[in-house]
C-alpha cells in the first residue's frame, strides 16, 4: 500500500475512529504539557492542534510499545513506551478518559488483536468440543475439515472462436471471392 501525506490526512479526518478527544500532550524538547486532540484509528495515533483540523501535528504507531500508568505529577497521566526509544507521555481531564484511552491505546496493536484471535478460536474448538460430547457423548475434538479452493471457472477467452458468418464448413467464401484448402502440412493455402 502507498501512503503519501495527502491521503494519511484524509485517513486521520475520516470517520469512523477508535477514540477521539482531548488529551495533554509532554513535548519533547519543551516540556510543557500542551492540549491536543487526539484521533485512534486502528494502531495509528494522530494528535491535532485543534479539533477539526485537516492536517495532524504528528502520528505515534502503536506497536511495540507499552501503555502505562505514568509517575508524572500531573494527575491522569499515562504513557506510550517504547523500547530504549521515545517515551509520549499524556495526561487525561478525568480517571474515566484516561481508562478509555489506555485500554483503546492497549487494544489498538497487532499482537494483542493476534491474541484475541487465538483466544477465540481457542473456544470454539472448546464449544465444537462440548457440542460434540452432548451429541455423541465423547469428548472427540471436531474433524477440521481442510478448506478447499473454489471450483475454477471456463476463462471465456479460451473457448474454441465460433464460425465466422460467411463462411462454409470447408472455409471457402460463399460469395466465391476465394477459398482455402489445407495443405498437407497443415498450413492454409488462399486460392483466388
Amino acid at each position: 500500500m502507498k501512503i503519501n501525506e495527502k491521503n494519511l490526512c484524509v485517513f486521520a479526518t475520516t470517520p469512523p475512529y477508535d477514540c477521539e478527544g482531548f488529551l495533554n500532550k509532554r513535548g519533547e524538547v519543551n516540556k510543557a504539557f500542551l492540549r491536543r486532540y487526539f484521533v485512534l484509528k486502528g494502531n495509528l495515533l494522530f494528535y491535532f492542534e485543534k479539533r477539526g483540523e485537516k492536517e495532524p501535528l504528528g502520528l505515534i504507531i502503536v506497536e511495540g510499545c507499552t501503555i502505562e500508568l505514568s509517575e508524572e505529577s500531573e494527575q491522569y497521566c499515562f504513557e506510550i513506551a517504547f523500547n530504549g526509544n521515545r517515551t509520549y507521555v499524556l495526561s487525561a481531564d478525568t480517571q474515566e478518559s484516561m481508562e478509555t484511552w489506555m485500554k483503546a491505546l492497549t487494544c489498538a496493536g497487532y499482537e494483542y488483536k493476534k491474541f484475541v484471535v487465538a483466544e477465540l478460536q481457542r473456544q470454539l474448538v472448546e464449544i465444537e468440543c462440548s457440542r460434540n460430547k452432548m451429541l455423541t457423548g465423547s469428548a472427540a475434538l471436531p474433524s477440521v475439515s481442510v478448506p478447499r479452493p473454489p471450483p475454477r471457472r471456463q476463462n471465456p477467452f479460451n473457448r474454441p472462436a465460433p464460425p465466422l458468418p460467411g463462411i462454409n464448413n470447408t472455409g471457402q467464401f460463399i460469395n466465391g471471392h476465394f477459398e482455402s484448402t489445407q495443405t498437407p502440412e497443415g498450413g492454409i493455402r488462399m486460392i483466388e
